[in-house]
């Protein structure tokens, strides 16, 4: 196992109860427990957990999103499940929105390599994916770039959100409660998302099962205002429910 893989795996396991023991992980690594510690170090270092006596804990909280590089090694699996079903729901010749985040880069690292489609990128992680596929009409919008996560905010992406209209919206959420709705980490990326959801037609909304239950700081809508959630099948059998009976198609991939 590389010390990749390890870290990946001790970040789910840190983020799936918000604390994970030194012991237990030596155990499920199969590694020492200092080489645990080493890790943790490192991980710590780069602001993805919290060093506790012992172990460490989850730095998650409702008003602070992990980074990207964070977030990318964590629920790996389901993201890349998610991804692929959600990949299969787009259709040749749509106008495709899609958000930054990185279940929705693992969306547009599923689509078919003939699709025909024309795609607005809310992130130059997203672009980069998309660029190189042949009938991809790539679009980007203007506006700011948020440092270290390469998400479009501010004003000008959200004119030309406001300015044009889009068959599908795929988007990342902060947290899915059937109460308080979709909620996001961030006022400006909330913005983006908010005019996002406005000029599509059909609302997809991608998101892990550890956001089923979860409220982040910035409503974005209710939960029967978008069409379809995509998350994994992990997902409390309640919540999903709930949110079906509230009118949203729930896909488990």
């Amino acid at each position: 196992m590389t010390r990749a893989e390890r870290h990946r795996l001790i970040c789910e396991a840190v983020q799936a109860t918000g604390r994970a023991r030194v012991v237990d992980l030596a155990g499920r690594l199969r590694v020492s427990e200092m080489t645990v510690r080493r890790d943790l170090e490192e991980l710590e270092a780069r602001g993805e957990l919290t060093r506790v006596h012992g172990g460490a804990i989850s730095n998650t909280s409702r008003s602070f999103e992990p980074g990207f590089a964070a977030r990318s090694m964590r629920q790996v699996d389901a993201k890349q499940r998610i991804g692929a079903a959600a990949a299969a729901l787009v259709r040749d010749g749509e106008t495709v929105i899609v958000d930054a985040g990185t279940t929705t880069l693992h969306t547009v690292q599923n689509f078919r390599r003939d699709l025909r489609i024309r795609a607005l990128a809310l992130s130059l992680h997203i672009a980069d994916a998309l660029a190189d596929m042949p009938n991809v009409t790539l679009m980007i919008p203007g506006g700011q770039v948020r440092p270290y996560e390469r998400s479009f905010v501010g004003a000008a992406t959200t004119v030309m959100l406001e300015q044009l209209t889009f068959d599908t919206t795929f988007l990342t959420v902060g947290g899915v409660d059937v109460e308080a709705g979709f909620t996001e980490y961030e006022y400006d990326d909330a913005q983006t998302k908010q005019a996002a959801l406005k000029s599509a037609r059909r609302k997809i909304i991608v998101a892990d099962s550890t956001k089923i239950g979860a409220v982040s700081f910035v409503r974005l809508c209710h939960i029967g205002d978008v069409d379809i959630l995509v998350t994994d099948t992990a997902a409390p059998a309640e919540s999903v429910a709930a949110i079906r009976a509230a009118g949203v198609d729930v896909l488990l991939a």
